[in-house]
């Protein structure tokens, strides 16, 4: 009988488990070395990218020595009207806000009682006038009466001194004519200087008090017109350095529309003492203010233009950076990359900066995107307001 041979199954026999261990570990391995190779791969083929910029050339141009500060407007002169006498106002001559030359009746109070006070005076002077004629003429007599040994010489005192009195009262009473002239005169209330008149206090029929401290109207010079403001003390040398260039003051309305054109005027006054509370000095600018555009009390920036550097160095104020060593701009090199170049600023303004060297003409200088650079970055030049260009 021979032995029966197994028949072969289809099922395939699985691999013991240190075999699947050792097949997922390398396949793992293998996994990491494609990923470190595709890793290094990427890394030598990324190009940096290039950081957009705006730039601008560095130029020689006029500059203005100047100084940027705010003031106020005031009138060169200012006259509180009052009234000299007491009466009652009969007319009201002007409109408020009018202007006025000097001079110019303003306010008629009611003449009468002046009137009246002045034919007063004038007939108590005729009195004694008279009464000094007839004084004086008995003062002769007696003198010759006296030389003839006629009368005594008490007579002939008594005689002089009446005559005299008289004279003495004749004097008083021009005194008083005098006075009720100016008292009349004065009922006319008159502009004591050239302006534009301010409101009105008072109306028609209203009593109104001699010496009274109340203005009855305000007027104030408006052409020309000045500008109070201050400058540190610290900027006094400087101001004092160029006093005698003529300097001039720009003023333009506090927070305006900048397409207004400034007014110009002149340094007139500066004061003869720094204020010890502030530490500034007082100075002010005077405007002949033909329009009439500059008003008493208003706010103003005010450019003091102490003199014109002809052939100063600039570039844009927003070029300059202050870092911890100092102030520097980023140059423009032919490559396309930028590079920092330390520079001293001697003077600047929101606009502009003056430098004292550091930079050449013609140079370009990073205005825009700087605070993204470092030494050496690609940049890629845009113009302001406007996308990248190549």
């Amino acid at each position: 009988m021979r032995p029966e041979i197994p028949k072969p199954s289809g099922a395939v026999p699985r691999p013991s488990g240190a075999a699947r261990a050792l097949v997922l570990c390398a396949l793992g391995a293998l996994a990491l070395i494609l990923a470190v190779t595709a890793g290094c791969g990427g890394r030598r083929g990324q190009r940096l990218p290039r950081i957009p910029v705006t730039v601008a050339r560095v130029e020689r141009r006029p500059m203005p020595v100047e100084l940027l500060t705010s003031g106020t407007i005031e009138p060169v002169q200012t006259a509180n009207v009052g009234s000299q006498v007491g009466g009652v106002i009969e007319r009201i001559l002007f409109s408020e806000g009018q202007d006025v030359r000097a001079g110019q009746a303003l306010i008629q109070l009611d003449p009468r009682p002046f009137r009246a006070a002045l034919d007063q005076a004038l007939g108590q002077m005729a009195k004694d006038q008279a009464q000094w004629a007839a004084a004086h003429l008995n003062a002769q007599r007696s003198t010759k009466l006296l030389e003839q040994d006629l009368i005594a010489a008490a007579e002939n005192d008594q005689a002089q001194a009446t005559a005299e009195s008289y004279r003495a009262a004749l004097r008083a009473d021009s005194a008083n004519v005098a006075n009720a002239r100016l008292n009349l005169g004065y009922s006319s209330i008159r502009a004591p200087i050239a302006g534009r008149t301010g409101r009105l206090n008072v109306h028609v029929g209203d009593l109104v008090k001699s010496g009274t401290s109340d203005a009855l109207v305000t007027i104030n010079q408006v052409r020309p017109i000045r500008v109070s403001f201050t400058v540190p003390q610290d900027q006094i040398p400087l101001v004092q350095r160029y006093r005698g260039a003529h300097p001039r003051v720009f003023v333009r309305p506090s927070g305006g529309d900048s397409a207004v054109v400034a007014a110009e005027g002149r340094l007139a006054f500066l004061d003869n003492a720094v204020d010890p509370a502030t530490g500034t000095l007082l100075l002010k600018g005077e405007f002949p203010n033909r329009d009439g555009a500059l008003w008493p009390g208003e706010f103003v920036e005010v450019r003091l233009v102490l003199t014109v550097e002809p052939n100063a160095l600039v570039v844009p104020a927003p070029a300059v950076v202050a870092g911890p060593q100092g102030t520097y701009v980023y140059v423009l090199n032919p490559d396309s990359t930028a590079t920092p170049r330390p520079v001293t600023v001697s003077r600047s303004d929101a606009a502009r900066a003056v430098l004292t060297g550091g930079l050449e003409p013609g140079e370009t200088v990073v205005t825009d995107g700087q605070f993204r650079l470092a030494p050496g970055s690609k940049v890629l030049v845009r113009k302001a307001g406007q996308g990248a260009q190549p």
